[in-house]
C-alpha cells in the first residue's frame, strides 16, 4: 500500500520550478500523476499511479514529499485520513474504565488526532476524506468487538465528555490573562480547587498571574485544571515536563487515584520511568512523522518499553528503529576524563527570599556533570554564574572557560529558516563532517532546514537549540532540561550526542534535567541539590554517578532497579519487597 503525503507547511511552489511535476518518469510519459493544483501551484500526487520511484522526493528542494509504503495487512485498518496527500491514522488506543493507559511514540504520529477521533470532535471516515459524515453503524462495524468498539458506541450514541491537559503549557499566558484562581475558578465542575491546589503545592502561586509562573508552576496549574472538570475521559500530554521527581511521583500518585474513581485516563509521557510506574497498560505507535501513524494493541507497560527500547515490535514483525537504544550495566566512567576545565568554590547568591550556596567544585575535560535536585534550588542560578550572566554575592569560579549555554526555556524571534538561523550561529560548521553527523542528523535537524524558526514546535525548536549550544566554540557547554518536549526516543539521541560531543572534542558539559533515563544515559558524575524550594539551595559534589544518585533518591525517597532484559530503570513500587530492601541496604540506584 503506497502512500504518498504532501507537507503542506514545507511546499513553496513560488520558490522552486515545480521540480516533482517535472522530473516524474509517468508525467514524462504522458501519465497524470502528479497534477499542479491551478489555484495553489502545489502537487496531487496519485497514489494508484505512482511507480515509487522516490524522483519527486529527492529532487524536491523542500523536501516536502514523503513516498512510502505501508505493510499490506493494514488494509483495512485505516481510521482517518486528511486530504488525498494528507497525514492518515491506522487504529486507536482503548480508553478503560479505571486505568491509566499509556501511549509511547513519537511526536507527529496522530496522537493529537486520536484524542479528537475517541472525543467525538471529529468523526473517523475510515480513510475517505470526501465523505463530512458516515454513518455511525459503519464506523463501528469497522472496528472488532471489543474494549474499543464499545467505547466508540458510548460516543457514537451519547456523546462523551473529555478533559485535556495540552502539551505545550507555555502558550497558555497568552490564552489567558488572567491569575490562577480565576482560571482555576472557571474550571471548577467539582469545588475541589482547594484540594487539588493543596494536592499540587500550588496554594503559594494562586493569586498570581500565568505569565509569572515557572515552567513547573504552570505545569502543575495546567494539571489542576484538568483535574478538575467533571469529564468521563481524561487525556494528560506530557504530565511531567519541567517538574522534578519529587513533584513526577505526586503527580502518579493523583492520576492513578483519578482512575481508581472509575474514570478512563489516556497518558502520553516520554519519561519512561514515569510512564513504567504509571500506566497499567501501554499502546506504542509508530510511523512516519507526519506521513502516517500507526497505534498497536494495548500490552503490559514493561513489554511495549521493552520492545520500544529495542527498536523491534515482534507482534507486528515491524522494525521502528535503526538500532537499539541501550543502557550499559555495571559500567564504569570517567577513564578518559582528563583535566578540569572549571573550578568553583563557596559561592553564595541571594535572590529575594532565596538562598544558594555551594562547596568546592570542579567539571573537567570530556566529562559530562548531570545536575539534578528539586525545583526552584538554585540549578539554573548557579548555572548562570558560571555563564557569566549574574555574579555571585561570595565565592569564587574561574570564569577562563569559554561557555555556550542552552536556557530552560527556548525561543527565537529569528526571522529565516532553520538553515538560515544555522548558517548565522554557526556558519557553516553544522554542514558537513562530524558535527553533522553526531549532532544535526541524530537530532534529526536535517528535516527541518526549510521550516521557519518562528514556527517550529516545541521539540523542533528545543531540537534546534541544542544543536546551537553544541556547535559553538566553547570549552563548557550547559544545557538546562534539553530533554523538554522531545520525545523519549529523541531524548535518548540527545543524551548520546551531548556525550559523544564531549568525548571526541574533550569538552565539558554541565546538564540539568529530571529524565532519570536522560541523566543516566548522558552523565559522568551529578552535581547533587538539596534544599527548600524557593527558599535555599545546597549545591554538592560533583559525586560519582552511583554515590550521587544514592543521595539524591534518598531525599526523593524513591529505589530504582534496572531492568532484567533491557538494564532499563524502573521505579520500585513504594514499600514493596524490593524497595524496602534497596532503602534498607542505601542503595537507591540499581541495587542487584
Amino acid at each position: 500500500m503506497r502512500v504518498a503525503v504532501l507537507l503542506e507547511d514545507r511546499c513553496q511552489p513560488k520558490k522552486c520550478n515545480a521540480e516533482c511535476w517535472a522530473f516524474c518518469p509517468p508525467v514524462r510519459n504522458g501519465i497524470e500523476c502528479i497534477v499542479l493544483d491551478d489555484s495553489s501551484g502545489k502537487p496531487l500526487v496519485s497514489e494508484p499511479l505512482c511507480i515509487g520511484c522516490g524522483i519527486c522526493v529527492v529532487k524536491c528542494p523542500f523536501d516536502a514529499l514523503i513516498i512510502t509504503n505501508l505493510p499490506e495487512e493494514l488494509d483495512g485498518e485505516m481510521t482517518h485520513r486528511y486530504g488525498e496527500n494528507g497525514f492518515r491514522l491506522f487504529r486507536l488506543p482503548a480508553p478503560r474504565e479505571e486505568q491509566v493507559v499509556g501511549i509511547l511514540g513519537p511526536n507527529g504520529m496522530g496522537k493529537s488526532t486520536a484524542v479528537n477521533l475517541l472525543a467525538g470532535t471529529i468523526q473517523p471516515n475510515l480513510g475517505d476524506w470526501t465523505i463530512n459524515s458516515r454513518e455511525w453503524e459503519e464506523v463501528l462495524e469497522s472496528f472488532p468487538r471489543g474494549e474499543l468498539r464499545d467505547y466508540l458506541s458510548l460516543v457514537a450514541s451519547e456523546g462523551v465528555s473529555i478533559a485535556v491537559k495540552p502539551q505545550y503549557i507555555d502558550k497558555l499566558p497568552k490564552i489567558f490573562d488572567g491569575d490562577v484562581r480565576e482560571l482555576l475558578e472557571r474550571v471548577d465542575d467539582r469545588d475541589q480547587l482547594q484540594e487539588y491546589a493543596e494536592l499540587l503545592a500550588i496554594n503559594h502561586v494562586l493569586g498570581r498571574k500565568l505569565g509569572g509562573l515557572s515552567g513547573g508552576e504552570l505545569q502543575r496549574v495546567a494539571i489542576c485544571a484538568t483535574l478538575l472538570k467533571e469529564a468521563e475521559v481524561y487525556f494528560f500530554d506530557e504530565p511531567s515536563s519541567y517538574l522534578d521527581i519529587h513533584e513526577r511521583m505526586r503527580v502518579v500518585k493523583i492520576i492513578q487515584d483519578l482512575a481508581e474513581k472509575g474514570k478512563r485516563v489516556l497518558v502520553v509521557e516520554h519519561d519512561l520511568a514515569i510512564l513504567d510506574v504509571l500506566c497499567g497498560l501501554l499502546h506504542v505507535v509508530y510511523g512516519e512523522r507526519a506521513a502516517y501513524g500507526i497505534f498497536t494493541p494495548p500490552r503490559s507497560t514493561r513489554t511495549a518499553i521493552n520492545s520500544y527500547l529495542d527498536g523491534f515490535l515482534p507482534e507486528e514483525n515491524i522494525r521502528i528503529r535503526d538500532k537499539p537504544i541501550s543502557f550499559l550495566r555495571g559500567r564504569t566512567r570517567g577513564e578518559d576524563i582528563g583535566s578540569p576545565i572549571l573550578k568553583w568554590g563557596g559561592i553564595e547568591k541571594t535572590l529575594g527570599d532565596f538562598r544558594l550556596e555551594t562547596g568546592e567544585g570542579e567539571v573537567k575535560s570530556a566529562e559530562v556533570v548531570g545536575v539534578v535536585g528539586p525545583n526552584a534550588t538554585g540549578k539554573t542560578t548557579l548555572v548562570k554564574i558560571i555563564a557569566g550572566e549574574i555574579d555571585p554575592d561570595e565565592g569564587w569560579c574561574t570564569m577562563d572557560a569559554k561557555v555556550s549555554y542552552k536556557p530552560q526555556h527556548v525561543n527565537t524571534d529569528f526571522e529565516g529558516t532553520v538553515q538560515d538561523w544555522l548558517d548565522t550561529e554557526l556558519g557553516n560548521k553544522w554542514r558537513t563532517g562530524e558535527f553533522n553527523t553526531q549532532v544535526i542528523r541524530t537530532l534529526q535537524v536535517d528535516r527541518m532546514l526549510e521550516l521557519r524558526a518562528k514556527k517550529l514546535s516545541g521539540g523542533e525548536l528545543q531540537a534546534v537549540s541544542i544543536a546551537i549550544c553544541l556547535g559553538k566554540e566553547a570549552d563548557l557547554y550547559l544545557l538546562d532540561e534539553p530533554s523538554a518536549h522531545l520525545d523519549a526516543n529523541a531524548r535518548m539521541e540527545a543524551a548520546k550526542a551531548i556525550r559523544r560531543t564531549m568525548e571526541s572534542n574533550e569538552k565539558a558539559a554541565m546538564v540539568i534535567d529530571h529524565d532519570i533515563y536522560f541523566i543516566d544515559i548522558v552523565s559522568d558524575s551529578l552535581l547533587v541539590f538539596e534544599g527548600e524550594g524557593g527558599q535555599n539551595g545546597d549545591a554538592i559534589g560533583p559525586l560519582s554517578l552511583r554515590k550521587g544518585m544514592n543521595r539524591f533518591l534518598s531525599e526523593v525517597g524513591v529505589t530504582f532497579r534496572r531492568d532484567h532484559d533491557s538494564h532499563r530503570p524502573r521505579i520500585n513500587k513504594t514499600d514493596s519487597v524490593k524497595d524496602r530492601e534497596q532503602k534498607a541496604s542505601g542503595e537507591y540506584f540499581y541495587a542487584e
